[in-house]
């Protein structure tokens, strides 16, 4: 245990350990209904039409999320590229990259590796955010541009206080293959402001698959983040905040690691609510953040010599973000309605070098500027005690600048060096939603539309543009998504369900071909493409008799590249899961049965930026357990053994193994971890 880790530790013990004693002490006291933590999350249900949310600080199953695209996966219709350890991209219903709008404390920051090492959620540690809210498919404008998937928050908020005091909370966790947590979360404050600390670290080794051979996966960060609160009134708050972070990966399916992963930033929050009128609220924020990466492949590994890298090499890429929102809430009888604007300023900028360390010597060069600016109208309408209409409009102005001199590994002139290009994308959409009369159930449907500009992945990244093209950043062209989506869902005494459908077109749709190449490794060609989507996902709940529940959930994702009559790449395969669970308040078990299906529908060397299809998969089923005790209302346990018998398997979205640890030639898709046990402590005051 290092001595960074030690003094997180002790400090979390020290701050919680006797406020949970002198509430064990009162415990019996109290009536058992006050005891009211949930146990062991293993999926979730919608709270609302195609809206997600949930509790991240629970624990969960399999063993508690080391980065926000983990999380996310206790969201049916969710998966993620993997990469081993951790670090993984998300992916909803087998689309990825900028079609998810992905925010954290309402800030965007998109990440700087050219390849998405450096995701936008691996900058995110899921436990020390208050709250995760979802929306699926084009079904919100108020977030940002480009959505068209869907719409991730990760929401820090401090409740206020009514009278001086401290709240305080932390967790410990230890686990198999050295995973190794710690988190601290503390706050402080009086009816007229407050001060927030929170900060976690989290540490594993490299695993072993179910065959017992040893995976490269191992990573380490660390996040801490500082918030003062100005509340002069139960309606009003001011709010700055600040946070650090860093950490680094091994990568089992990339020529290099993750060095360095450090995050710095700011933001500024200013909220007032019920003003009295028909303006109910306003609200705004501004952020900065920033990403400096290094990717090497020397710190955490040693330089293949028989590699298209042969010698210690490096590259550090960094980039700054920097927006703010701002809105107006209105509310009438039978209307409310969100109106605003929002925008952001983004820069990358890169240098690398050969030789340790050497990229520190060497001059940063810009390569790319980004700006959009958007305004928004998104209003509900009740048209009656049981039907409501949500409507939603948003356009955008987006500006991208190419400052690339050169490109490709040859130093070539960029033909696009010093171009601009300007688009305005406009994105919609309207939902009906219906409460049938003499029950806990209703149904809706929505239809979306969303332009998106291109990313930077998606402009920069590309070997080839489309034919006839200088490179992708002059010929790709914007997407264009409109989608359906209808649902329905049911509460009742003894069983919940939901069940949600979208089928949707995408004209020019940003595909990637891989071409075999020489030493260098393939090359990589983007193009837009045709295409068409359709799935569902669908859940139910059955408590059968008291403490106990049953639970399903199924998702399925299916695409067709229609210009070329092929399977759309990257789609995840059918998967279920079925959950039993027994809680009575006190003790707490469950277990957990995963099923993926195989996945014959691929299109070999087709994908995104990040992925690509390298064959059929074979489907697999896990299964787990977890358990847990309260204590009391303060201090809870729980553990959990993944991949119970342990199996075998990999996921169908996947990196191919590096040559690097011995993976032959062929691609090979990277195994995931073999039996897992893990144990945590939580401790609230």
């Amino acid at each position: 245990m290092t001595l960074r880790t030690l003094a997180l530790s002790c400090a979390i013990v020290q701050t919680l350990a006797a406020p949970a004693a002198l509430a064990a002490e009162t415990a019996a006291a109290k009536d058992d209904s006050a005891a009211t933590l949930d146990a062991v999350v293993v999926t979730a249900a919608p709270v609302s039409p195609l809206t997600f949310e949930l509790d991240p600080r629970l624990p969960r199953q399999p063993v508690p999320a080391s980065d926000g695209a983990d999380y996310l996966k206790t969201i049916p219709g969710f998966n993620a590229i993997r990469n081993g350890g951790s670090n993984g991209d998300p992916v909803l219903r087998g689309m990825f990259g900028s079609r998810l709008n992905l925010l954290a404390n309402d800030g965007s920051m998109p990440g700087a590796c050219p390849a998405r090492m450096d995701n936008p959620l691996s900058y995110v540690s899921p436990e020390t955010y208050d709250r995760l809210i979802v929306v699926k498919g084009p079904q919100t404008v108020l977030w940002g541009p480009g959505a068209s998937a869907g719409t991730v928050r990760f929401v820090r908020r401090t409740e206020p206080f009514e009278r001086p005091g401290v709240r305080a909370s932390g967790s410990l966790l230890g686990g198999s293959f050295g995973r190794n947590d710690q988190r601290l979360d503390l706050a402080a404050g009086a009816p007229g402001g407050y001060g927030r600390v929170t900060a976690n670290r989290s540490q594993a080794e490299d695993y072993d698959n179910g065959d017992g051979q040893r995976v490269p996966s191992s990573w380490k960060k660390w996040n801490a983040d500082a918030t003062a609160g100005w509340t002069p009134d139960a309606d009003t708050t001011l709010e700055l905040a600040a946070g650090r972070g860093d950490g680094e990966a091994r990568y089992a399916g990339r020529g290099m690691d993750g060095a360095r992963f450090e995050r710095e930033s700011y933001s500024l929050r200013f909220e007032r609510k019920n003003l009295g009128g028909a303006l109910d609220a306003v609200e705004a924020n501004a952020y900065y953040n920033y990403a400096d990466h290094v990717m090497d492949n020397y710190s955490l590994r040693d330089p293949n010599p028989m590699s298209a890298m042969p010698m210690p090499v490096a590259a550090n890429v960094d980039r700054l973000t920097a927006g703010g929102r701002a809105a107006a809430s209105w509310r009438w009888t039978s209307l409310e309605l969100t109106a605003g604007l929002d925008g952001q300023r983004s820069r990358h900028r890169e240098r690398s070098g050969m030789g340790r360390g050497a990229y520190r010597a060497a001059p940063w060069s810009a390569d790319a500027r980004f700006s959009t600016l958007g305004l928004f109208a998104e209003a509900a309408w009740r048209a009656d005690a049981r039907s409501r209409w949500v409507y939603g409009a948003r356009v955008d102005r987006a500006r991208v600048e190419d400052q690339r001199a050169s490109a490709g590994m040859m130093g070539m002139p960029n033909p696009s060096f010093g171009d601009t290009r300007r688009e305005t994308l406009p994105s919609g959409f309207v939902r009906y939603e219906r409460d049938l009369a003499g029950t806990r159930a209703g149904w809706y449907a929505g239809l979306g539309h969303v332009e998106r500009m291109p990313d930077y992945w998606e402009l920069f990244s590309p070997n080839l543009g489309p034919a006839g093209a200088a490179n992708a950043f002059a010929g790709i062209a914007p997407e264009k998504t409109t989608q359906l989506d209808v649902g329905f869902q049911y509460k009742g005494q003894r069983v919940d369900a939901w069940v949600s459908a979208y089928v949707g077109r995408i004209g020019d749709y940003i595909l990637f071909t891989y071409l075999p190449g020489g030493m260098m490794g393939p090359t990589s060609r983007a193009a837009n493409v045709d295409a068409r989507i359709r799935g569902a996902e669908a859940g139910a709940d059955w408590r059968p008799a008291e403490h106990w529940k049953l639970g399903a959930s199924l998702a399925y994702a299916w695409g067709e590249n229609r210009s070329d009559g092929r399977p759309l790449p990257q789609m995840p395969p059918l998967e279920a899961k079925l959950s039993l669970g027994y809680d009575d308040r006190r003790w707490n078990a469950g277990a957990l049965l995963r099923a993926s299906a195989k996945q014959d529908r691929v299109a070999v060397g087709q994908g995104n930026v990040v992925g690509q299809d390298i064959g059929r998969s074979r489907g697999f089923a896990v299964f787990s357990l977890n358990g847990g005790y309260r204590f009391n209302d303060k201090v809870r346990f729980s553990a959990g053994i993944d991949n119970l018998f342990d199996r075998r398997y990999s996921e169908h979205l996947n990196l191919a193994g590096s040559a690097d640890f011995g993976y032959p030639a062929d691609p090979v898709r990277i195994d995931e971890p073999g039996r897992s046990l893990w144990a945590r402590l939580d401790l609230t005051y």
